[in-house]
Formats: structure tokens, sequence, C-alpha cells
């Protein structure tokens, strides 16, 4: 029987388990990334581990998400993170050189290799062919250490996209379109395996775009074929040598299948809050709008680029309406600054930022009080922006240029003309300049590591104790993310590395008196609905309720990464047997695990007694019997120090 793309790949990796979904599976990884916002944290921990020197093909540091320096803290953590790189063998790419998955699709994808970042969006480079993973800090460095990854063995499902895009339409429409067909639930516990004719008319980055917004999914991650289009692009890069075929065999076997017509795609809207709230942008109309933002690592590729500039030039933006327009990496920038689009982009009233995560994450140009913002973004949680009250929409870097120059929502089809972007197609040859990205040194133990005020020890679990109590500090709905359990905005993002200075505020977007209750109270418990933790990949969501004293989080469900977090740190990620034994917790009621660490020992189901309503409740923890070792020893540090 043929094998599909992930199978090959998994199976050249395999170290131990069996490729049988729902199977715990390790596999090596070939690259690391991490990006500044969880990079401090994962070198902490894989200094911690005592390694000399990273064994990973190549591991890369990247500087792109606190890049605002208005005090010394983000300029520490730099500090920090280019002289540990420099000591361990990473390679350091500088503030400005791009956000980490344009970069890292750029100049060091590789087809059939492993990848894992610390970042949810880390999937970006399946559009080259790679199983890309977004992962904890401490499971990446675990990974630079030498070990193994382990994870589930994900169902592949195959999305076979039929047909052609029609005029307007675009990459970031198809997988708006799959969110909207699956939700942000849909692909958790599967990787999506993108096939059918459709497929060769998508060039890498447009292919890439697909793969980052997998990440909204679910998905453990999502990936292309590796062919001709991905050998062109490769080629341009100057980097024709890392290319190889990887292509599904014809009688591939997979799990689950969906189809989409391209040409039946148009141009669509993820409406607030939540990417998959998503419909045409002709049914949603007119709406005025306050701002756009154009970049992130979904589309700010130089193809996405070019069409804005294109857009927009002789045109002026409208003037109720600020636009800003963020290049994904210093070559796109160079790129569109030799070639006079950046000026196009200037003249019609653009503000161009410098080649970051920027807004995306938070990190400057927060809307206005009760704004509308359209973004090409992947996500537009409550409050992501640094604007609470703002409307944020997530289109296509197409719709959103429209839009800038209407001052409304606008479908490009009806205010645009088509000829002047459809000659627009990927160079020959890239520009290739490297100098932002700093090899480590040859011999690393003369490299002294420089370390801010503002780095501050990380939270180290204790071991699991034969009773567990504490009272239901905070009950919570479905779909809480990261970003509630613990914001990341701009004012935040400078104490990525100070936990304790974070401690006070997990949780406060949904209630802003958790903090305190749960240092008064010395823990307890968090109870949730379904999709627990889904978003970003920052195990600070983790960190910061270890801190906190958290002994445990009773949900419905849990997002991937998150429960991976959970389980790294100690946290016990405990799942209702029953879903209707929910309602019968309120906040405040007293919760206690008798016997806890024979119950984990045991088996998957565990006992948790609500002391105050006199009722015992049944909760699933499946977990294999490495990761209940972990949870006993009170988290992955404890862990692999006392089987090291």
């Amino acid at each position: 029987m043929g094998k599909n793309i992930v199978q090959k790949i998994i199976g050249s990796h395999l170290i131990s388990g069996e490729m049988v979904p729902g199977q715990e599976i390790a596999i090596s990884i070939d690259q690391t990334l991490t990006q500044d916002s969880t990079g401090t944290m994962a070198y902490l921990q894989f200094e911690a581990m005592g390694i000399p020197r990273v064994k990973t093909k190549k591991s890369v540091a990247y500087i792109d998400h606190n890049t605002l320096q208005a005090g010394y803290e983000n300029a520490d953590d730099h500090k920090y993170i280019q002289t540990v790189a420099s000591k361990y063998g990473v390679y350091f790419s500088r503030p400005g050189n791009g956000i980490c998955h344009q970069v890292h699709l750029e100049r060091f994808s590789r087809p059939g290799w492993t990848l894992l970042g610390s970042d949810s969006h880390t999937p970006t480079c399946g559009g080259a062919g790679m199983l890309a993973i977004g992962a904890g800090g401490l499971d990446v460095a675990v990974a630079m250490a030498g070990g193994p990854y382990y994870l589930t063995m994900p169902k592949v499902c195959r999305v076979v996209l039929k047909g052609k895009l029609k005029p307007w339409a675009s990459a970031k429409d198809i997988i708006l379109e799959v969110l909207r067909l699956l939700s942000v639930k849909g692909g958790v516990g599967k990787v999506m395996e993108y096939a059918g004719e459709g497929v060769k008319t998508l060039t890498v980055p447009e292919r890439a775009t697909i793969t980052n917004m997998g990440a909204e999914l679910g998905a453990t991650t999502s990936i292309f074929p590796s062919d001709e289009l991905t050998r062109e692009y490769f080629k341009a890069q100057g980097r024709e040598e890392d290319w190889i075929e990887l292509i599904a065999d014809s009688d591939a076997q997979y799990d689950e299948e969906i189809e989409v017509d391209l040409s039946q795609i148009e141009p669509m809207v993820a409406k607030p809050h939540s990417p998959d709230n998503v419909d045409t942008v002709q049914n949603v109309g007119s709406i005025k709008v306050d701002q756009v933002a154009i970049g992130s690592c979904t589309n700010s590729s130089y193809l996405d680029l070019m069409k804005v500039a294109r857009i927009l030039k002789g045109r002026t933006v409208h003037p109720d309406v600020s636009l800003v327009i963020a290049p994904g990496s210093k070559q796109v920038y160079t790129m569109l600054a030799q070639n006079g689009a950046m000026g196009d982009m200037v003249d019609a009233g653009a503000r161009i930022l410098e080649s970051a995560c920027g807004p995306c994450i938070g990190m400057g140009q927060a809307p206005a009080s009760n704004a509308v913002s359209v973004r090409s973004f992947n996500r537009n949680f409550p409050g992501r922006s640094g604007t609470a009250s703002a409307q944020v929409y997530l289109t296509s870097p197409e719709v959103a240029a429209v839009t800038a120059l209407t001052g409304y929502l606008a479908d490009p089809r009806d205010v645009a003309k088509y000829e002047d972007i459809e000659d627009i197609v990927l160079p020959k040859e890239f520009l290739v300049n490297d100098n932002s990205i700093i090899p480590p040194v040859e011999d690393g133990s003369e490299v002294e590591v420089v370390r801010g005020p503002n780095i501050k020890p990380f939270p180290i679990n204790t071991p699991l104790s034969d009773k567990e109590e504490g009272v239901a500090l905070l009950k919570m709905e479905d779909n809480i993310t990261t970003d509630h359990i613990m914001p990341s905005n701009a004012k935040l993002l400078p104490y990525r590395s100070n936990i304790p200075h974070l401690s006070d505020y997990c949780l406060a977007p949904i209630d802003p008196d958790f903090p305190a209750r749960a240092k008064e109270a010395g823990g307890g418990f968090l109870i949730a609905g379904h999709n627990y933790g889904q978003g970003s990949s920052r195990e600070h969501a983790a960190l910061v309720p270890l801190y906190l004293g958290i002994k445990g989080v009773i949900a419905k469900s849990f997002a991937r990464i998150h429960m991976s977090n959970l389980i790294n740190s100690g946290i016990l990620p405990l799942t209702f047997v029953n879903e209707e034994d929910y309602d019968g917790i309120d906040e405040g009621d007293q919760l206690v695990i008798e016997d806890a660490i024979s119950q984990v020992k045991a088996g998957d189901k565990l006992i948790v007694r609500n002391v105050t309503k006199g009722k015992d409740i049944k909760v699933m923890l499946s977990l294999s019997p490495r990761l209940k070792n972990i949870i006993l020893a009170g988290g992955m540090l404890n862990y692999t120090k006392a089987n090291s």
C-alpha cells in the first residue's frame, strides 16, 4: 500500500511507536526555530539541561515579536538570545530581518525535513513540503538538545483542491473557506495534506498562506507536495540543491478527505471574533472601516505586497482610514524598495512598518476605541489587537488594499481592475542577502551569556502529591485562547521572561480579580469548556498558572499545544467523562483528588471530589505511560533530569 506525504516524512524520522492514529510516536527533529516572545524561556530551559551544543542540523533564533523598545526589557532579551545562540550553536536572525516564518520559508525550509518551532504558525513551512510543527518552548529546547519530539500520531486529512481560482480570489480565501467548513476545532488531531489539480495553480508563498492558517484549524500541521513549482521557488532563492520531489503515492490511503472547488471561491472575510466566523465579503456588506493592516506571517510575501502596491499605485488612502503595511522579511522589503513598489505604497498614504509581527500580536498600531480594523492577519480574538473594544476582520491583502482606498469593507471585484495585478508573478531570482543572519561561533566556550535584570527564573513544579486539592478558581466557556490566559500586548510582551510580573495579568481578560484571588487561595483548579487553550504556542499560558499554584485544569477538551504545555509544566489536563458535570461545578467549590498518584498510575479515569457539592466527578487523563511519568515527576524538566 502506498504512502501519503505525512507517512513518508514521519516514517523516515520515526524513533519509536507505530504510525497508527491515536498512538504516541517519537520523531527526530532536523531544525528548530524560536522567536523572542517564547525564545528567552526556551533557551533558559535549554541551559538548564546542561547540553554544551545544539544537536539539530540547524536551529535559528529570530527576533520578530518584541521589537518596540520603549524600555530596556526587549533589548536585554535580544542581547540574551544573541549571546546564548552564539554560545550553543544557534543561528541568530537580527531584529528587522523579518518574521520567523517568512524568513524560514525563504532561507531554511527543506522538503522532507522536520521543523519544530516555538510558535504556533511554524506550519507555514509546510507550504514547501516540510513537516513543520508548532510546540511549546520546552519541547523545542529538548529537540535542540537532541531529544525526540513526542506526539500523538495524527490522522491525515486529504484536502483535494479542484479547479482554479477566479480573478480576485486568493489563497487566503481558500483557507478561510476551509475554516468555514471545519471550524477552529476541525483540525484537532489531524494533519491537513493538500492534493489535487488545484495545487499546481498555487505558488509556494500562496501554499504557505494556507498552511500558516492551518494553525487556526487546531491541526497538528498542514503540508503541500514538493513539486516543480517548489523547485522553481527554491531555485529563485538560490537553494535548488535543497529541493527534493516529495509527493504522495498514487495509492496512498487517508483517514479523511474533503474537497474544495477553487472555481467557487470568492473573496472571504472572518468576522469578529474568531477565524472561523467566515462569510463572503459580498454578504457582510459595506462596513465603515477605521484601520487597515497588511502583513503578518500569513500575508507579507513579495507576491502579496506587489499586488497591494499595484492596487494602491496612483491612488490615495481614504481620509478616514489608517493604513499600515509590514513586509514579512528584509528580502521582501528591499525588493519592494528597489523596484519602486514601496514608493507607490508610501505615495498612496500607507505607513510602512519594520519587518516584524507588529500589530498582529498587539505590538503597536492598536486601533482606536470601538474601531473596525481590517487585517490580512490570522487571528482576530478579542483584545489581541491591543484594543478590547475593536472589531477585527480578517481578509486577503487584496481586499484589505481596496478597503483602505474606499473606506469601507469592499469586494475588489466591484471597485478594482484585475488587469492591474494579473501580470504579477514570482521573480525568477530573489534578492539574497543573509547578512542579518549571524552564525554562531565555532567554539562557544568563551562566549559570555548576557542576562538583563528583567530575566527571572522560570517556575519548576514539584512532583505530584498524593492529595491534590484546591478551590475552583475560575469557570470559563468554550474556545478560551492563550490570549485570554496570558495576554500578549505591547505592555506585557517585554516581560515574557519575567513570570512573576506576568502573574498579575493571568486570565485578567476574563476576570480582572483572578490573579489576586489565585494568590490569596494559594492555587487551585480551573474549569473550562471545549478547545481550552487554542491559539498561540506560548507556554507562558501554562508557566504563569503554574506560578500561581494551579493544580489542574478540568475542561471539556483541550487545544493540542496548550495541553502539551500543561503536561510539560506538571499541571493535570483533565477532561470531563460526562460533559454535564461541567454544569455541576461553581466557582469557589472545593475540589480534591484523593490518592492522586495511584489514580494516575492506575488508568485513564480519575475521580475528582466536589467537596462543596458532595459529588464525585469522573474525569479522563488519557496519556501515554511516558506522559503520565512526566505528570508524576512534576513536569518535563524534573522528568528529564531524573532520567538523564
